[in-house]
């Protein structure tokens, strides 16, 4: 029995051919004519039907005029059509010999689907041995951009060949650039491309010639090669990076990535995943067998900032690296396993391998592993701790205290419809190479009220704080003889406030304005606290939230003595037709009826009077605008403690500019300011000037400039930037050509820039600085190409 005429199948021939190439749905199309490659045909009904169900769906086929002959060769012609699912074909003539499975569509082949449509001169194969040729082809992908076409198109089986193909993202009215391959041949079963001879062009010029290059054409993970990053720097040199992709098992995998700079050597990375049902891990490195960096800049190893030898200081050539684990693993009942690990060879290894003040400001690398657990009315946790040296202008003695192990717990628990009661808990035992050993217990009982209704609340809360340790001989000679001092007191709050709203208009909008009073007071005794180690305790920097705390140290060493009253206001404008907070302000202080004598080294005791007035405002004049600002006022000295201002406009629907001010007493003072401005629809600049005022000197400065059209675009950027410890500054000119739905040459700038300015993507609005990296972070970017 002879097989039935098939729909033919073009929609394999491109869609699993050129999927490598798709444009990503994040790209920014907005400059993009409605211009398509191969418009929408006529004749054809919109597309409908599954994909997956296409296989046992009928094909439906009709045209004007039917002939069939005794050789069993059927002839359909006149606006001949075929449908099947969401695809359609449709052509002038159509023969069909049924006796040997062969077809001729001749005339105006046009083929369509959800995914794509193509236009061709001529399509003929055979069915029954699985063949099929199509000739001088044009495609245009529908819910992908992108474009192109091919001379010819042979596919048997599984496996086919695409002659003499193009593929753009660019409308045929606007041609940047084209990727042309001589051939691509693709297996479906395998999941496998393969292009050779491919050449990128810009406009006529061939930018970038690839002999051959296999590709994904389905997401099916299989080992291979990745595409390989390119990169030219003054530190590096020529760099090339060749990730290789090892498909291991469907639940792990890894990525090998050798590395060669032509200016230090050679580099291998690595990189090993897993993934499982009870949780997940990755297991990441680098090592560089030897460096020459330290060999062309040995000063920069050997001496100090002031060019005085450094004792004991060696080059860090052989054997440098960096190693990060990070893996969790659920436990049941709310318990889970977690782990992350950093590691680097040397303290010059962050500053050799970054290229960020951020990534500069990380001192120490901060390891942690433990076993957490969370439930309704509480939290416990057994984990440890350990820190390593990063930062080769400081010495061992500056890292914080090893935590080997560390016990915590935080429960409350309702008591009756009145109270609640509950404790933190934590029992710790410290270990410094420098500093030695001791263990130090810390329990807080409490017991609160919790009075509320629907515009009031009053929260009276007694605590008790117990605090005791076991030193070792050398920690407890050096605070005062007593291994094993504690401290023991009482402490006492009351926190209260009050909701009052009103409606207002202004002009034609009408808003909510509450008003929010607020009272706390905070009571604790005396102890003396001398004899206590300080292991991870430190004063707080002074701000709205430590009105309401009762406590003005980040840990247990030291608990404050207080008898102080906090009294604050806010007051917010709520627009009623959108509920968008146009305004936020808030005012406050502390009331000292005593002198505070709790102090550690170097710490000036707050005495009996009132705090600095901290005021914090938030202003969204426009939907344009936004405007924060923060400000200290010590009328006992009559001085500013701290002011603070950032501002941020928003210009059409891309460009942004930001203005912010820093100055905080005796610590720093810095201006910020950024941009990205758009000239026209196609040009933009952008720039920024980020300045330390208190020590006159330049932090990072960038100016570029940014063209950008339907399908590419093209950022040149000039950067001067803070790139060692000790201050010194560096230049460096970036230019990077991004070809839309393809990918990007050069070096990149868009993780700068977004870094650099605020909302220069325009997906985070929020005014605030970038955040710079915490000092228990370690961030695998450190490779990224100065």
């Amino acid at each position: 029995m002879r097989n039935r005429l098939h729909l033919l199948p073009l929609s394999m021939c491109i869609a699993l051919a050129l999927p490598a190439f798709s444009a990503r749905a994040s790209e920014d199309w907005s400059l993009c004519p409605l211009e398509d490659a191969v418009p929408a045909f006529d004749d054809a009904p919109a597309p409908g039907g599954l994909d997956g169900a296409r296989i046992d769906q009928p094909t439906d086929i009709s045209g004007d005029a039917l002939n069939a002959s005794e050789t069993d060769n059927t002839v359909f012609q006149g606006n001949v059509a075929l449908r099947r699912g969401d695809q359609f074909l449709g052509t002038d003539r159509l023969s069909y010999r049924s006796d040997d499975g062969t077809y001729v569509a001749d005339g105006s082949v046009r083929y369509q689907d959800s995914g794509m449509r193509i236009v061709a001169e001529r399509a003929h194969g055979d069915q029954d041995a699985d063949t099929h040729t199509i000739e001088d082809l044009r495609y245009q992908l529908i819910e992908q951009r992108g474009n192109g076409g091919a001379e010819r198109i042979d596919i048997q089986g599984d496996s086919g060949s695409l002659v003499g193909s193009t593929y753009s993202t660019c409308p045929p009215s606007q041609r940047s650039w084209e990727l042309q391959a001589k051939r691509i041949d693709f297996d479906t079963e395998k999941g496998t491309g393969v292009a050779r001879n491919a050449v990128v062009r810009v406009g006529r010029v061939p930018i970038l010639y690839v002999p051959w290059l296999m590709f994904p054409i389905d997401d099916q993970r299989r080992t291979g090669l990745l595409y390989p990053a390119v990169k030219l720097s003054g530190r590096n040199g020529f760099d090339w990076r060749q990730p290789i992709y090892l498909n291991l098992a469907p639940n792990y995998d890894a990525t090998l990535t050798p590395r060669w700079m032509s200016k230090r050597g050679v580099q291998l990375g690595g990189e090993f995943r897993w993934l499982y049902a009870g949780g997940s891990g990755e297991l990441s490195g680098d090592w560089m067998p030897k460096d020459r960096l330290a060999e062309n800049e040995p000063y920069r190893y050997l001496e100090d900032p002031f060019g005085n030898p450094i004792p004991g200081a060696t080059l860090p050539v052989d054997n440098r690296g960096q190693f990060q684990f990070h893996g969790q693993h659920s436990l049941g009942g709310g318990w889970r396993a977690q782990a992350n690990l950093g590691w680097v060879s040397d303290t010059h290894y962050l500053e050799d391998f970054s290229n960020t003040l951020y990534g500069l400001s990380t001192w120490q690398i901060v390891s942690t592993a433990g076993i957490y657990g969370i439930g309704q009315r509480w939290d416990a946790g057994l984990m440890a701790d350990h820190a390593q040296l990063a930062d080769y202008t400081l010495s061992e003695a500056n890292l914080t205290y090893d935590r080997l192990p560390r016990a915590f717990l935080n429960w409350s628990q309702p008591i009756g419809t009145w109270f609640e009661a509950g404790i933190n808990a934590e029992a710790v035992r410290f270990r410094h190479k420098v500093q030695n050993e001791g263990s130090r217990i810390d329990l807080k009982p409490y017991v609160s009220m919790p009075l509320e209704g629907s515009s009031w609340y009053v929260t009276p809360k007694l605590a008790w704080r117990y605090t005791a340790y076991d030193l070792d001989d050398t920690l407890a000679a050096a605070n005062g003889g007593d291994a094993t001092p504690s401290r023991s007191l009482p402490i006492a709050s009351l926190d209260a406030g009050m909701f009052f709203d009103r409606k207002v208009s202004f002009g034609k909008d009408t808003y909510t304005q509450t008003l929010e009073p607020r009272l706390y007071y905070l009571n604790v005794p005396y102890r003396d606290q001398n004899g206590l180690p300080r292991f991870d305790t430190n004063p707080m920097t002074f701000s709205w939230g430590q009105l309401f705390r009762d406590n003005r140290y980040t840990g247990p060493d030291r608990q404050i003595d207080a008898n102080q009253l906090t009294t604050a206001l806010t007051t917010r404008f709520i627009n009623d037709a959108n509920g968008r907070e146009r305004l936020s302000a808030s005012l406050g202080q502390i009331q000292y009826f005593d002198d505070s004598r709790v102090v550690v080294p170097g710490e000036t005791a707050v005495e009996q009077g009132k705090s600095a007035w901290v005021a914090d405002v938030g202003i969204s004049p426009t939907k344009r605008w936004s405007i924060n600002m923060a400000y200290q006022w010590d009328p006992k000295y009559r001085r500013q403690d701290l002011a603070s201002i950032r501002t941020r406009y928003l210009i059409g629907d891309k460009g942004v500019v930001n203005l912010g001010y820093r100055y905080r007493r005796d610590l720093t003072e810095q201006a910020d300011f950024s941009f990205l401005y758009p000239i026209n629809q196609t040009w933009s600049v952008v720039g920024r000037y980020y300045y330390a005022i208190d020590d006159r000197k330049l932090l990072e400065s960038i100016a570029g400039v940014q063209w950008e059209s339907c399908c590419m675009a093209v950022r040149l950027i000039a950067r001067r930037y803070v790139r060692e410890r000790n201050g010194d500054l560096d230049d460096s000119l970036r230019v990077e050509f991004e070809l839309k739905g393809l990918g990007s040459a050069g070096q990149k700038t868009e993780t700068i820039l977004s870094r650099a300015i605020l909302g220069y993507d325009r997906d985070d609005l929020y005014l605030v600085p970038p955040s710079s990296v915490e000092d228990d972070d370690f961030d695998n970017s450190l490779d990224q190409i100065p």
